[in-house]
């Protein structure tokens, strides 16, 4: 049996693979208007917002993309925090409209601290956003964002925008609550949905920056989809069958409800992270993990080496270090449609092909520690 354990794509459920494999529906008739509308709501029930919700049919990234088109204005200052492969692509996406950046870059496997981000503020009052990762998926560290929204709340002419995109449905990020401006999702992540869709919300503040914007959006015009999707419509033509996976899969986080949703995927989480200590390996990321992944330092041995043999030996496909990481870690997920089974399978394959491939680990002690983990909540 093969299994996915990679932090995106995730497995997807037997219950949104039915829905999405269902005879297909045409996007304008009135069958699938009463899903966009109902699916519009549900998403505004995860991001925990009375603002505007909406899902594009595109990666994560484009939902990134139109994040900042839709917001700021050719040489605005945006301020990026760059702590991973993901923080690089709000700058990257920024430059590519003649958006200025002050990037804040931190060590990778870090977090930002919220000095760092005050001092960037008081340096830089003109700054028109600060650019965060809730999850940062490339390192496997949780960033400060309630903190980081707090900072920005009081300054009007500053937007907090946050790419929950390996975060939403994993951690709790109460937009409102905590005065997020733009939080962008992705489908393949918490969701347990396949890539193509995007999901994005925005708030009261957002969408006044969003009146001014002058940066160029067409497909990406949040504008358009919002106006379209408060009628049951899309702007464009949707992927339609993964619509109605959304649609699946939202009703089942409801039924579940958002305290249960959280608290299953830090139990994971946690179970993860004890089990990887216990056998003897390193976390790549232990002051301010993330609950979505775990990034896990490669035992002296070549991390690459170790995801090739997890596929091989195994049938696990999980995910190896990026950019200047690759070699150095190798990351298990734990979020969308898993549960204690995979952890506890996933900590096994990975401490036997560590061990073949020469590391000293006590795999047994790990499966013990990661199992009380999960005894403790029953």
């Amino acid at each position: 049996m093969k299994r996915l354990l990679t932090p995106g794509p995730t497995p997807v459920s037997p219950e949104v693979a039915a829905a999405m494999a269902a005879p297909l529906v045409y996007h304008r008739a009135p069958a699938f208007k009463e899903v966009v509308l109902r699916v519009r709501e549900n998403l505004r029930w995860v991001f925990q917002t009375k603002g505007e919700a909406i899902f594009l049919t595109c990666s994560g990234s484009g939902a990134m993309e139109g994040a900042v088109a839709n917001t700021l204005n050719r040489g605005d200052l945006a301020i990026t925090i760059r702590a991973g492969k993901f923080g690089e692509r709000w700058a990257n996406i920024c430059k590519a409209y003649g958006v200025q950046t002050h990037n804040i870059d931190i060590e990778w496997g870090k977090a930002v601290t919220v000095e760092q981000v005050k001092k960037a503020l008081d340096e830089n009052p003109k700054a028109r956003a600060v650019m965060v990762q809730a999850s940062e998926t490339s390192t496997g560290v949780a960033h400060p964002v309630k903190e980081i929204a707090a900072l920005v709340k009081s300054r009007p002419d500053t937007l907090c925008v946050v790419d929950g995109i390996s975060a939403l449905g994993v951690m709790n990020l109460p937009m409102d609550e905590w005065g997020i401006d733009v939080l962008v999702g992705g489908s393949q992540k918490a969701f347990a949905l396949p890539p193509g869709l995007a999901f994005a919300a925005v708030s009261a503040k957002a969408q006044s920056f969003m009146e001014k914007s002058d940066l160029p959006k067409f497909y990406f015009s949040f504008t358009k989809e919002i106006a379209s999707q408060s009628k049951g419509e899309t702007a464009w033509t949707p992927a339609i069958s993964l619509v109605m996976g959304l649609d699946a899969a939202l009703n089942g986080m409801k039924a579940e409800g958002l305290e249960k949703l959280f608290g299953r995927h830090k139990t994971m989480a946690n179970a993860t992270r004890a089990g990887v200590k216990a056998m003897g390996l390193e976390l790549f990321a232990p002051d301010s993990p993330s609950d979505s992944v775990t990034a896990i330092k490669a035992p002296g041995i070549d991390g690459q080496a170790i995801v090739k043999d997890m596929r091989d030996r195994h049938g696990i496909t999980i995910a190896g270090g990026q950019d200047a990481l690759k070699g150095k870690i190798f990351r298990l997920s734990h979020m969308g449609h898993v549960d204690r089974f995979d952890v506890l399978t996933a900590l096994a394959a990975s401490g036997d092909v560590c061990t073949r491939l020469g590391a000293r680990l006590d795999v047994a002690k790990g499966l013990a520690a990661s199992e009380a983990v999960f005894n403790a909540q029953n």
